[in-house]
């Protein structure tokens, strides 16, 4: 059987990936550093589609975590076909007044924890010459982000190493893509402590055209008409509209303190 491993598995687009992999007829191995929704997100995965759940408990956010995922997969004895580096979150304010720890650990979770684990697995993919790696970036990618300032720039990080490492790969049977959503509803801007947009997608339209996307080996994946539309806009109108955004956002959150 082949094997679906989704960090950030338990919600989101990372659960409606790994629902779209178990129907795909994939083994699911889901990662979180909360237990109580691993055991929860794993029991809903198999009453609904039958599928081979495993579940591993794992704090993104630390150095060494993709190290324990991957030794926890060899405990395991399960090879993985396809690795899905979904996990992270997002930050909002200045940057001098982001708390400087949590911007570290944000940084760990989005940019060195998923590189990590692409450089592990990818050597095993290489021996098997096959295998499939979806790293989630962001349409947030596409330009710098004042007032998420950190956040914009680990997922620009993920898009520019997913596209090297694609060109790698593609010679040695292994494909690599990005995914580049929008604002989505899940509980990323909960998390950001912001309202989500009234046009946010559903996080299963996303996981529909990830899985798609993937599956039909394209590069970048940008689910939207919206999305795929902005992606023309010049960035300085780009940069200058998130910076209204999130100042927007900023100011609702303080009043509503």
């Amino acid at each position: 059987m082949k094997y679906a491993l989704i960090t950030g598995g338990t919600s989101g687009i990372g659960y409606e990936l790994a629902r779209k992999f178990a129907k795909g007829g994939y083994g699911l191995v889901i990662v979180s550093s909360n237990l109580e929704n691993l055991e929860a997100a794993r029991d809903a995965l198999e009453k609904e589609s039958g599928a081979t759940v495993e579940t591993i408990r794992q704090d993104m956010c630390c150095l060494g975590a993709a190290d324990e995922i991957y030794r926890k997969i060899g405990e395991l004895g399960i090879p993985v076909s396809v690795l899905v580096n979904n996990a992270g979150y997002g930050l909002i304010g200045p940057a001098d007044e982001i708390n400087l720890r949590r911007d570290e650990r944000m940084m760990i979770l989005n940019v060195v924890n998923p590189t990590e684990l692409c450089k592990l697995f990818l050597a095993d993919m290489y021996r098997a010459g096959e295998g499939k790696i979806l790293n989630v970036a962001s349409t947030g990618a596409f330009q710098p982000g004042p007032y998420t300032s950190t956040y914009y720039a680990s997922k620009a990080f993920i898009l520019s190493f997913s596209r090297a490492i694609r060109f790698e790969a593609k010679a040695k049977g292994v494909q690599v893509s990005a995914l580049c959503p929008g604002t989505t509803r899940t509980r990323f801007f909960e998390r950001e402590g912001t309202l989500t947009p009234k046009l946010a997608m559903s996080a299963e339209s996303v996981a529909e055209a990830a899985y798609s996307g993937l599956m039909r080996g394209k590069e970048i994946i940008v689910p939207g008409f919206i999305n795929k539309f902005l992606r023309i806009v010049p960035v300085r109108i780009k940069i200058g509209a998130v910076a209204g955004l999130k100042t927007q956002a900023l100011k609702a959150d303080t009043g509503k303190k």
